[in-house]
């Protein structure tokens, strides 16, 4: 059986799922087979595996960290928001129904078996697992019958680093309070703690450190600097979603919906050095972009009425009027269109006309769609001609289902099927990750700077494949030194 390592955190967002990363890929480097392991995440942002299951985006980084394939045991029960009370449960890949948060905590205990099955067959098959905890494990209201910090650790029998964010101050009072929290047998298998995220010499913290060390009984094990890495980052905490402004020469503007979903779906093009890709949530900020993305969302009706009650989509559709690229991945594309309807409530319920710039109408069903898919550009005119014959592929994950009015034309001409569609200078797709093939990217990149009047050299053979390998070596490198690795390996018993 595998031996595992868990990271938990004081809280939520102190970098958790960058650290398991990055202990994933120190493990993978130094000859080990590991596997990354959260038993309940709660995140929009989600991926499907070749198994066309679903399972939440962060477990599928740490995979690759890995060097390995994403598959749905890596994390066997995610939870999907779809209102400020309820989610959406998806158990081994699968959509069970939606449940409002206190008929979930009442019967969490009956997933036990299922989340020991998964963890058991991971660690059956590899030397390491590296498990994630979720939010913080001294919420005091939420340990009864836990399933995914201290019960999670039990179950795994895992010693545990815990992690504490200093850029957001009181790092000492997290880690201490945290600590001073957790029941005796709980506070035994806390190993090690970890400062995470500092700015600075860290000579200055060594006196707190010292004594951290003296009151909580543990020793710390690291204090990581803030990281310039670029990998994908899964909920709506994530930093990436502050970008305001626009740095290259190509200025996206991504609408960050409240419910916002899959934004890592723009990930490549911000990596691109002539974009910048920046997040609006404020009609005045949206200002004049090159290009406006309306990502995908949990609850697309909603979504759409605040869309309109912002003022942002009267901006939308002037910027579109003016010939101004406008594009909608998934939930995106459907508020595109026209009448949008969730009669049986899959999502928020309702119904609401989107914005009128594809001709389009969205009914929500009950069967989610979950499938990998790959295809082509149809022939277009007009503003994205260039991208007429380009190969995409990626995967779709969506509950609505669009349909085309007379004469309308798709995007996209797939193995099973036609998808998207597009009118003059607006278009719209179910595909997630069409940004992440290169030639379909370098093309749309290219149309933009002719627009803008401004030359680009497309040579650079940006591969975004090759672009998150080189992200996870600098996080491992990062960690390796500034984290005591001989200590966290006597820990796991590995020698």
């Amino acid at each position: 059986m595998a031996k595992p390592i868990m990271i938990q955190g004081t809280m939520s967002n102190v970098g958790k799922s960058l650290i398991a990363a990055g202990l994933c890929r120190i493990f993978r480097q130094d000859g080990y087979r590991v596997a990354p392991f959260k038993s309940q995440n709660m995140a929009n942002n989600s991926y499907i595996t070749a198994e066309n299951l679903e399972m939440g985006r962060a477990q599928a980084v740490q995979a690759w960290a890995c060097g390995i394939e994403p598959m749905v045991c890596m994390n066997p029960i995610l939870l999907k928001p779809t209102t400020d009370m309820g989610s959406q449960v998806i158990v081994n890949g699968e959509v069970t129904g939606n449940m409002y948060a206190m008929d979930y905590f009442k019967n969490k205990k009956d997933y036990i078996p299922v989340i020991k099955k998964a963890y058991d067959g991971l660690a059956s098959r590899y030397d390491i697992v590296v498990i994630e905890g979720a939010g913080s494990p001294a919420e005091i209201n939420l340990k009864a019958d836990d399933i995914v910090n201290m019960g999670m650790a039990r179950m795994a029998d895992a010693p545990v680093l815990l992690v504490g964010d200093i850029d957001r101050g009181g790092v000492f009072a997290q880690l201490m309070g945290t600590v001073m929290l957790l029941e005796k047998q709980e506070r035994e298998r806390v190993r090690g703690l970890v400062v995470n995220k500092f700015r600075g010499d860290r000579r200055i913290l060594e006196p707190g450190l010292e004594m951290i060390e003296e009151l909580c009984g543990k020793r710390v094990l690291g204090v990581v600097p803030y990281m310039d890495v670029d990998i994908e980052e899964e909920d709506s905490l994530a930093e990436s979603l502050e970008q305001k402004v626009a740095k290259g020469c190509i200025d996206v503007a991504v609408i960050r919906l409240p419910r916002i979903s899959n934004f890592t779906d723009f990930q490549a093009l911000g990596a691109e050095k002539d974009v910048s890709v920046r997040y609006v949530e404020r009609a005045s900020g949206l200002r004049r972009p090159d290009m406006v993305c309306i990502p995908g969302t949990k609850d697309t009706v909603n979504d759409m009425k605040w869309l309109r009650a912002s003022g942002l989509e009267a901006e939308i559709v002037r910027l579109a009027g003016e010939g101004t690229p406008v594009i909608g991945i998934c939930g995106g594309y459907q508020m595109l269109g026209g009448r949008i309807t969730d009669a049986g409530g899959q999502e928020g319920g309702g119904e609401v006309w989107g914005m009128g710039l594809l001709p389009v109408t969205t009914r929500f069903e009950p069967e989610k769609l979950r499938r990998n898919n790959n295809g082509e550009v149809a022939r277009l005119t007009g503003v994205f001609s260039n991208l007429s014959g380009k190969k995409v592929s990626g995967y779709e994950i969506h509950m609505g289902r669009s349909f085309l009015d007379a004469g309308a034309s798709s995007l996209l001409l797939m193995s099973d099927g036609q998808d998207g569609c597009c009118r003059g200078n607006v278009f719209g797709s179910y595909l997630h990750g069409i940004f992440d093939q290169e030639d379909f990217r370098n093309a749309l990149i290219q149309i933009l700077c002719q627009r803008k009047g401004i030359a680009r050299d497309a040579a650079d053979g940006f591969s975004m494949e090759s672009y998150r390998e080189a992200q996870f070596d600098r996080l491992a490198e990062t960690l390796r030194r500034n984290l005591d690795m001989e200590a966290v390996y006597d820990i796991m018993g590995i020698k």
